[in-house]
């Protein structure tokens, strides 16, 4: 931290009314002295700066513009993610001291990690990368210390393959993806780094296609809560912009006019859409989204298709099937969703246009 003790002087000798010449005389100094002090050109003695702290009826740390820090560990942390937002080279100071302060803290040391590893973005920074790499690798042996429900052992080896990305080692990177790739977590890491990196087009494929595949049923899930939240909190604009957003998505994902898994998924929108305009007390909107949504459940259970190869854009298994939470049918999937939503005139809506069969 940088004293402001010159600006401290001028500020406070100011607030007293006083000349420099007159605040040197107090001084028993040269009017010269209190201006080389007040333009940062000399610097007081200690005994001076007692002697000035008495004088504006100050403590010495007021007038040095000393402020005493949070130190505390969760503090640093924090910081260190403030610094990193603005890249601000103050945190590669900071970094070290928090290291020698908390050598054996995995929250430290991981958080560290991540500073190092944002500072060796560029390709000039082969150092800090190096860095990074070894504080993530500490971080793996301090792991049972972590109480962050959202770090763990496969975040931890996601920063390690990218700082060997950083470094170009693009075989390395990788490797350690691949062999920690529970789930399919890092299936587009791997996918964009054989395609973009390796030039391994037809072995990046599958990975592209599974992550791709997995965006949409994430989006998917996300879609639906967002609309409920949305349209609770009274935003039913923004929440049938979603669904619309969604919509979009289905018919570019949709391969040729087979019906399939997507179609199950459009007729689900379709009643989020009903819902809100519900909520709006827009009725006949409502019945409109609910008879699209009939229309499509009814065609999609006389000829039901799982299969993933419906999707366009990708290159999987015809054996690869997906299958909601909600029910076996389109039927079913609806009939839990209404009662999920609990909404007796939707419920209503529903039982009519079943009925009606349109």
């Amino acid at each position: 931290m940088e004293p402001n003790i010159a600006e401290n002087i001028r500020a406070f000798r100011k607030e007293k009314k006083l000349t420099q010449e007159q605040l040197a005389e107090a001084m028993g100094v040269t009017t010269g002295a209190v201006h080389k002090w007040e333009t940062g050109l000399s610097t007081p003695e200690l005994s001076m700066v007692m002697e000035l702290a008495d004088f504006f009826d100050i403590s010495v740390d007021v007038l040095l513009g000393y402020k005493v820090r949070d130190n505390r560990e969760e503090t640093i942390v924090k910081r260190l993610a403030e610094y990193c937002k603005t890249r601000d080279p103050r945190a590669i100071t900071e970094v070290e001291k928090a290291l020698q302060k908390y050598p054996n803290s995995f929250e430290t040391v991981y958080a560290c990690a991540v500073v190092y590893q944002v500072f060796g973005v560029g390709g000039k920074h082969e150092k800090e990368v190096r860095r990074s790499l070894e504080l993530f690798e500490r971080a793996l042996t301090l792991l049972p210390q972590n109480k962050d429900p959202e770090v763990g052992e496969q975040s931890i080896y996601g920063g390690i393959a990218s700082s060997y990305e950083l470094l170009g080692e693009y075989d390395r990177s990788l490797e350690i993806l691949k062999q920690h790739n529970q789930y399919g977590i890092f299936n587009d890491d791997i996918g964009l780094g054989l395609a973009f990196f390796r030039q391994q087009y037809s072995e990046a494929e599958p990975y592209l296609s599974k992550s791709l595949i997995n965006c949409f049923l994430k989006m998917t899930n996300t879609v639906f809560g967002l609309s409920l939240v949305l349209g609770t909190k009274g935003d039913y604009a923004s929440a049938l912009d979603i669904t619309e957003w969604q919509q979009n998505n289905i018919k570019m994902f949709r391969k040729g006019k087979k019906t399939g898994f997507l179609d199950k998924v459009e007729a689900m929108t379709l009643v989020a859409r009903s819902y809100i305009y519900l909520k709006m007390e827009k009725r006949k909107d409502a019945m409109d989204c609910m008879r699209k949504a009939h229309q499509i459940v009814t065609c999609f259970d006389m000829a039901p298709s799982f299969c993933g190869s419906d999707f366009r854009f990708v290159n999987i298994s015809s054996e690869t099937s997906f299958h909601d939470g909600l029910g076996t049918s389109a039927g079913e999937s609806i009939e839990n969703m209404l009662g999920v939503l609990d909404s007796s005139e939707l419920i209503q809506l529903w039982r009519n246009v079943h009925e009606n069969g349109n």
